[in-house]
């Protein structure tokens, strides 16, 4: 246990993402190299959101780190390459004769302690989240201020997408050291004020089958996911980029849905096959198209990434009816805010035509609940001492 209070503590946040041009795939599996392009929306941090501290003291004997209070392995590669290209950028940048903010030593042992507000690999993008706000968190507390793509991607890959509000786009970069695989925004988070995003939690279990080992499956042994790569996903970043440039939602909406199955596709085309929807994601999906159906229009698009949960893209004027609707077929077990989660949704009541167009074969507790959030910033530095989640010991705080 240390005796003298850290050097500096550093606490901050980071968001989810969720892409709507999937990224699966690595061309190098040490650097995290994706074989394509992606986009993603960042969601707010009110909802969802990771919550990391860093403290450095010279009384550290060695790096440690907790995880939802439980301590895990330092040892683990990914953290260990995030925390080595830290301490190379931080060493770089008082070798270029920056002069450093503190008077610390980079050989000062860090310690980390992190928490998620969501269910952890349940594909909520809790690992992207999460190594981007270690990355963030470690370059506050390190003085590292250039771009940290590198970082985060080190860590997951679609971690470097959770550095940016709004719309963001990774581009796969063509080389081989990866300096050009960064993340970039499309659009901040104030561009489509209107968007909404409701996650319909079908399962907090931990996936039976890890992305990592997945998307390594699927390049040794799918010709689709190859192709998808190759012919489709170039068009579909220009065709998406546009979409929210021009707050297209039919188009964004559609192709959105269409790149989910395409991905799902690819998990199926996999040998062995690999399947992260359940029975319950599938009625999911039927009931988006029936309500589409109903209105003539895409008015609710979803997105599933590498796990049962279903992430429904929608504007504030859908909202209240799509969330009737997901209750009339999917009566919950919970009351209130405890099935309802985040942004206030008023209860209105569902037409009779839209009763029988969803039809009356109900799938009771099939959702679990459903946050209601909308797009969001970046990573933020919390300035409040109060946030730390380590004490003047360098150990996580009691939970309150």
């Amino acid at each position: 246990m240390a005796s003298e209070e850290p050097v500096e503590v550093v606490t901050c946040t980071a968001p989810v993402n969720i892409a709507v041009i999937k990224y699966w795939g690595k061309r190098d599996e040490e650097l995290i190299l994706p074989i394509n392009s992606s986009l993603s929306v960042t969601l707010h941090q009110d909802q969802l959101k990771t919550t990391t501290t860093a403290a450095i003291s010279r009384d550290f004997t060695e790096d440690r780190i907790w995880l939802n209070g439980r301590e895990e392995d330092v040892g683990q590669p990914r953290l260990q390459a995030c925390l080595r290209e830290i301490r190379r950028l931080a060493r770089k940048r008082r070798s270029d004769g920056h002069e450093d903010p503190l008077p610390l030593s980079l050989s000062y042992k860090v310690h980390v302690a992190s928490v998620n507000n969501f269910p952890t690999a349940a594909g909520l993008a809790s690992s992207a989240a999460g190594y981007a706000c270690l990355a963030y968190t470690l370059a506050r507390v390190y003085g590292v201020e250039s771009d940290l793509s590198e970082v985060a991607r080190r860590g997951s890959g679609s971690a470097c997408r959770s550095l940016y509000g709004g719309f963001v786009e990774w581009q796969m970069g063509q080389r081989a050291d990866g300096k050009d695989s960064v993340a970039r925004q499309v659009a901040p988070e104030s561009h489509w004020p209107e968007l909404r995003v409701l996650i319909l939690v079908v399962s907090t279990e931990r996936k039976p089958t890890g992305s990592t080992a997945g998307m390594q499956t699927s390049v040794e042994t799918s010709a689709l996911l190859r192709f998808r790569a190759e012919a489709l996903v170039p068009a579909r970043m220009a065709e998406m980029s546009r979409c929210v440039r021009e707050r297209d939602f039919q188009a964004f909406g559609q192709l959105t849905m269409k790149d989910s199955n395409q991905f799902h596709a690819t998990c199926l085309d996999t040998f062995p096959p690999i399947s992260y929807l359940s029975d319950t994601s599938r009625r999911v999906i039927r009931l988006v198209h029936c309500f589409n159906a109903h209105h003539g229009r895409t008015k609710v698009a979803y997105t599933f990434d590498a796990g049962a949960n279903a992430v429904i893209f929608t504007l504030d004027d859908t909202v209240a009816e799509f969330v009737a609707a997901v209750r009339h077929s999917f009566p919950p077990e919970l009351n209130g805010d405890k099935f309802l989660k985040g942004l206030p949704v008023e209860p209105v009541p569902l037409s009779d035509e839209l009763k029988a167009a969803l039809g009356a074969d109900p799938t009771p507790g099939g959702i679990k609940y459903i946050i209601a959030t909308q797009v969001g910033p970046g990573p933020q530095v919390l300035d409040d001492p109060g946030a730390h989640l380590l004490g003047p010991d360098g150990l996580p705080k009691p939970a309150a």
